[in-house]
């Protein structure tokens, strides 16, 4: 499991009301666990590679603290704060960034948007889908990287 995904699966624990996760992919185990000790709130990654020990888990807080690190977005840039809209999207396809390979992406982070405005595309049975805004305001980060596949519900860009 890669780190990109590792720290969307944190992110999505941190903003819903699940206390803990647990996901197996084909041997490999990951389980994220939401709790506060001591008036703070935290998350707790344990993995499991196959045939691996239970020790073998103390060396997921290194683990954990670069997943945290992780680019939320293609330029490397992570969002100043967790708040903000997220628009997320609406079908199973491919996710470009811009309109045509080369072609200036719709929008950057940073960027200012207003409702309606295209800011991606998704490709789904050879169709190219415009993906509006569907709220003023700032880009605050882009989840997705260009050209990769996305599900339905999977987030796509934070509008602040």
């Amino acid at each position: 499991m890669d780190l990109r995904k590792l720290k969307k699966l944190i992110d999505l624990v941190e903003e819903s009301g699940i206390a803990e996760l647990e996901i197996t992919e084909g041997e490999e185990k990951v389980k994220i666990v939401k709790g506060g000790s001591g008036g703070k709130e935290g998350v707790a990654l344990s993995a499991q590679a196959p045939g691996a020990s239970p020790p073998a888990a103390q060396a997921v807080p290194a683990l954990a603290a670069a997943a945290a690190s992780a680019p939320a977005s293609s330029q490397g840039e992570a969002p100043t704060s967790l708040e903000g809209h997220i628009v997320k999207s609406p079908m199973v396809g491919t996710f470009y960034r811009s309109g045509s390979p080369g072609a200036k992406p719709f929008v950057e982070v940073g960027d200012t948007v207003k409702a309606g405005q295209p800011i991606c595309i998704i490709e789904a049975m050879k169709l190219m889908n415009e993906i509006e805004a569907d709220k003023d305001g700032v880009i605050k980060a882009i989840m997705v990287e260009n050209g990769q596949p996305v599900e339905y519900g999977e987030s796509l860009m934070m509008i602040g």
